[in-house]
């Protein structure tokens, strides 16, 4: 409105110029035109809206937001599918893990076949429980659309046994938990048997074998194995190993037990089997 104002009243005044006739005319003309010109160049544009960048972890959240609540999150998923994702902020109840961020993946009962070490869940990009992936350490069991989508450089694992529950951090880059375990292939770690069997108080493995990481197997394909975890053996070999801490479990001496601790023939701590609520966040 400002400009239309401007634009008459220098018009206004022309007409007004142009009256008096010849030369004088032209010359008020001209000095009101550049009058008008340096009005518009002087007048303040607008700053473009640029849109927000897409937040597609709880670390991106947290380090946009400085949130630490522990809640549910709109999380972007490689720009094309928002969902509410539970994002653990300030590190509580996450143990060693600490906070900044944590972007959860996986809820795992040790006592369901769901999540066993040869469910397609684990080689698939189909998720599980949706609603279940929106609230924390609970006994719901979810696979989030995290496990094919989210990049990270950080894995804190947990286990609650009864009502104790322990977590450590795997420092592992990737670009998806996917891209680590769906094609099967072994990939290995360098934690040691004493971090895995921090995860449930009274773990027990045999002393020899060792084997660990993603994808874990032995030789016999009915002995202990694991998606993530160590498996162990009486004989120098991993051939037949009797013992396991892991998520994503199979095999003798328990074949029931999807996530925890069993044992046998010689564990350092006895036999056992312990079936465990396993957690996976990522970072």
């Amino acid at each position: 409105m400002k400009l239309v104002a401007i634009i008459f009243l220098v018009y206004f005044s022309i007409s007004a110029d142009a009256g008096k006739g010849g030369s004088k005319f032209c010359k008020s003309a001209d000095m009101k035109l550049d009058e008008l010109k340096d009005m518009i160049e002087d007048k303040e544009c607008p700053s473009p809206v640029v849109p927000p960048e897409p937040l597609m972890s709880c670390k991106e959240i947290y380090d946009a937001t400085g949130s630490k609540e522990n809640k549910a999150y709109m999380v972007d998923l490689n720009g094309c599918r928002k969902l509410p994702v539970y994002c653990n902020m300030d590190g509580a109840g996450l143990g060693d893990c600490g906070g900044g961020g944590w972007t959860l993946v996986m809820k795992i009962n040790g006592a369901k076949q769901t999540f066993k070490y040869d469910s397609s869940f684990w080689t698939n990009r189909r998720e599980y429980g949706l609603p279940e992936g929106e609230s924390g350490l609970d006994d719901q069991e979810t696979k989030l659309p995290t496990y094919w989508n989210t990049p990270f450089t950080k894995i804190c694992l947990g286990m609650k046994v009864g009502e104790v529950t322990k977590f450590f951090v795997l420092n592992q880059k990737a670009s998806s938990l996917y891209a680590l375990i769906a094609d099967g292939n072994y990939r290995k770690t360098s934690l040691g048997r004493d971090e895995w069997k921090k995860l449930i108080t009274g773990a027990s493995l045999q002393n020899n074998c060792q084997k660990e990481g993603f994808n874990v197997l032995s030789v016999n394909a009915g002995a202990s194995r694991a998606r993530i975890g160590i498996v162990g053996n009486n004989e120098n070999a991993c051939t037949s190993s009797d013992s396991r801490i892991g998520f994503g479990t199979a095999g003798y001496p328990d074949n029931t037990n999807s996530c925890g601790n069993v044992a046998k023939h010689g564990g350092d701590n006895g036999d056992k089997f312990i079936k465990a609520m396993g957690y996976i966040f990522v970072q």
